[in-house]
C-alpha cells in the first residue's frame, strides 16, 4: 500500500510541482534582483545628472518629474503627495481646512472672490463675489496662480491674515484683517421640496461625515412631507468609501453586500455590508448621474441600480472603479496608490478604461463591448460591466450653443453680473427671479465693445471641406460657390445673440442670482431649467411607470 503512492502518474504530479515551485521561487529572486538593478540605475543616473548637467538642476523639482512621469504610466489615480502638499489632500478627504471661507479663482489675470461661503469671515468681512484680491500679508499675486493664492490663503485657524481688496467697481483699495477659521465645506450644499411629496438633495462630495449629513437632510425632508426622493449625484467625482457605504445603508436593510474589493494582496480583500439599520427601504428614489458621477458617486448609483431600490436617471456615468489607498513615505510623503478594483453586489466592475494594456502611443482604451458581461439586478434586468453605470432613463446631455460658451469662457457674463449686482440693491427670490427683455437688451447693448469670438461646429465642419478641396485640387473649380457657401454658414454675433437667448439669459440669471443669495441660491434657481429633474419629477408623479421601470 505505501508504494502506490509512488506510481507514475504520482510521480509525474510531484515533479510538476517541485518545478512549479522552484519556477516561481526563481521569479521571485529574478524580481527582487530586477528591482535592485534598476533603483542603482536610477540613482546612479540622478547623480549624474545633478553633477554634470550644463545648468543647475533643482534636485526636488526633477525628482518629482521623475516620479510624476513614472505614476502617470499606471492610471491618474495614482499619486505621490510631497510634504508640502499634504494639507491640500487632506481637504479633500475631509473637506475642512484653515482659511477664510471663500472660493478664490483667476479672472482675466485678476484674483477675485468668486463665491463667498455664508457664516464665514470672508462672508462676515463683507467681501463679495468680484472682489478683487491684491496682495495678502503684504505679498502681491501679480503672476501667482490659483494654488500660490491657495497656499497663502490658508493656515492655521485662529491666525490672522491681511488682505488688500478692491471693490467691484472702485478705484481705491482697502485693508481687511481677518481671523482663520476652520472651513468645512457642506457634502450636501442644498436640499429642499421640488414638488408637493417629492424632496430633492444634492450630494457634491464624499468627504467625512457626508452620510450623517445626507441622513439628516433625508430626515428633515420627510418631515416637509417628503414621499419621494431625488438623489442628485451629477458632477459628484467621488470620495470615501465608507461614507458611500454607509449612505447606501441609508436606504438598504442590514446585512445586505453593499460592495467588494478585490487585490492582488488577498488579505486585502473585502465585502463591505451595511451594518446598521436603515433610515427608509421604502420611499421611491430617483438617482441623477452623469458622465462625471464617478467612484464613490457610481458605488451608491449602482447599489441602487442592482438592488433595484431607486432609478438612474441622465446620462452614462464615468467608470472609475478602482480603489486607492494612501502609503507613509519617507520625509512625511505619501503615496495615493490604486490597490484595488470594486465590485458592486450584482458582481459588475464598472471601470471603463483598460490602464493595464495601454496602446504604443501611451493613450488608454476602453473596454470593448465585446468584453463586456451582462449581469443581473435583484429584480432580474440585465446590466452591464466595463463601462460605467448606464442610466435607467437616459436624458440627452444639454450642450451649450458656441456664443454661450464663449461669453462664459471671456467671462462676461460673471463681469455683467457684478455690474448688475453693483446697480440693484435686491431681487425677487431665488427661484422667482427672471430677466426682462429690457434688462436682456442692456447686456446685449453692453457687449458690442466687448472682445470674444468662437467658431461653431459647422465652420469648423467647412474648414476641413475646404482644406480637402485644396489637398485634392478641387478648390478652384468650386471656389465660388464655396465662398457663397461660407458667407450663409458664418456666425453672426447679434443675430446669435437673439437666437440662444434664452439659453444665456438663464446663464446671466444664475450669476446674477449667485450675488445675492450665494451656492444655495445659485442651486435652487438652477432647477427651474433642468431636464433631468423634470424628467424625474415626470417619473415619481407616475407609480405605476416607476415601478415598472425596476421590472425585468
Amino acid at each position: 500500500m505505501f508504494k502506490s503512492f509512488y506510481h507514475r502518474p504520482f510521480r509525474l504530479f510531484l515533479l510538476g510541482f517541485l518545478l512549479l515551485v522552484s519556477s516561481l521561487a526563481f521569479t521571485y529572486k529574478d524580481r527582487l534582483f530586477e528591482i535592485q538593478k534598476n533603483l542603482d540605475i536610477f540613482m546612479t543616473l540622478f547623480k549624474e545628472v545633478n553633477m554634470f548637467y550644463v545648468d543647475e538642476v533643482n534636485p526636488n523639482t526633477l525628482m518629482k518629474t521623475g516620479i510624476d512621469a513614472m505614476l502617470a504610466s499606471l492610471d491618474p489615480y495614482t499619486n505621490y503627495i510631497p510634504e508640502d502638499q499634504i494639507e491640500d489632500y487632506r481637504t479633500m478627504t475631509t473637506g475642512q481646512y484653515g482659511g477664510i471661507g471663500a472660493l478664490v479663482g483667476t479672472r482675466n489675470n485678476k484674483t477675485l472672490i468668486i463665491m463667498p461661503y455664508e457664516g464665514y469671515p470672508a462672508h462676515s468681512a463683507g467681501l463679495k463675489i468680484g472682489d478683487e484680491i491684491l496682495k495678502i500679508d503684504g505679498i502681491s499675486l501679480a503672476g501667482k496662480n490659483n494654488d500660490q493664492v491657495s497656499r497663502l490663503l490658508k493656515g492655521q485657524a485662529g491666525t490672522k491674515v491681511r488682505l488688500e481688496v478692491r471693490s467691484f467697481g472702485e478705484e481705491t483699495s482697502r485693508e481687511v484683517e481677518l481671523a482663520r477659521e476652520n472651513i468645512k465645506v457642506d457634502n450636501v450644499p442644498y436640499h429642499g421640496m421640488v414638488a408637493n411629496d417629492v424632496g430633492y438633495l444634492k450630494l457634491s462630495e464624499f468627504t467625512s461625515n457626508a452620510s450623517l449629513e445626507v441622513k439628516n437632510a433625508v430626515e428633515e425632508l420627510k418631515k416637509q412631507g417628503a414621499k419621494k426622493l431625488i438623489l442628485d449625484l451629477r458632477g459628484n467625482p467621488g470620495g470615501l468609501l465608507n461614507e458611500a457605504i454607509n449612505i447606501c445603508n441609508l436606504f438598504i436593510n442590514r446585512d445586505l453586500e453593499v460592495v467588494s474589493t478585490r487585490s492582488k494582496i488577498g488579505e486585502w480583500n473585502r465585502t463591505h455590508k451595511a451594518l446598521n439599520s436603515p433610515l427608509d427601504t421604502e420611499i421611491p428614489i430617483v438617482v441623477l448621474v452623469n458622465g462625471r458621477s464617478a467612484s464613490a458617486s457610481e458605488i451608491v448609483s449602482g447599489v441602487m441600480q442592482d438592488y433595484d431600490r431607486g432609478v438612474l436617471i441622465g446620462q452614462r456615468t464615468f467608470g472609475k472603479g478602482l480603489v486607492q489607498t494612501t502609503r507613509p513615505l519617507s520625509y512625511n510623503s505619501q503615496l495615493k496608490v490604486t490597490t484595488a478594483k470594486y465590485y458592486i453586489p450584482s458582481g459588475r466592475c464598472i471601470q471603463a478604461l483598460d490602464y493595464s494594456h495601454r496602446k504604443e502611443d501611451g493613450s488608454v482604451e476602453k473596454f470593448p463591448d465585446s468584453l463586456r458581461t451582462a449581469y443581473k439586478t435583484k429584480n432580474g434586468r440585465v446590466v452591464y460591466d466595463g463601462a460605467g453605470l448606464e442610466p435607467d432613463l437616459s436624458v440627452e446631455a444639454s450642450k451649450l450653443a458656441p456664443i454661450t460658451q464663449s461669453l462664459l469662457n471671456n467671462h462676461l457674463i460673471f463681469e455683467y453680473a457684478n455690474l448688475y449686482a453693483d446697480a440693484h440693491a435686491q431681487i425677487p427670490p431665488a427661484k422667482d427671479f427672471r430677466l426682462s427683455e429690457a434688462e436682456y437688451q442692456k447686456f446685449v447693448q453692453w457687449l458690442q465693445n466687448k472682445d470674444f469670438d468662437y467658431t461653431t461646429q459647422v465652420e469648423k465642419t467647412f474648414r476641413e471641406l475646404e482644406e480637402k478641396a485644396k489637398e485634392e485640387k478641387y478648390y478652384a473649380s468650386i471656389q465660388a460657390q464655396l465662398q457663397a457657401l461660407k458667407a450663409k454658414l458664418s456666425h453672426n454675433k447679434v443675430q446669435d445673440l437673439q437666437t440662444f437667448k434664452e439659453e444665456i439669459k438663464t446663464k446671466l440669471e444664475l450669476e446674477i442670482v449667485a450675488r445675492y443669495y450665494f451656492e444655495e441660491g445659485q442651486t435652487l434657481a438652477s432647477l427651474n431649467q433642468d431636464a433631468e429633474l423634470q424628467a424625474a419629477l415626470e417619473l415619481l408623479k407616475d407609480v405605476a411607470r416607476y415601478q415598472k421601470m425596476l421590472l425585468p
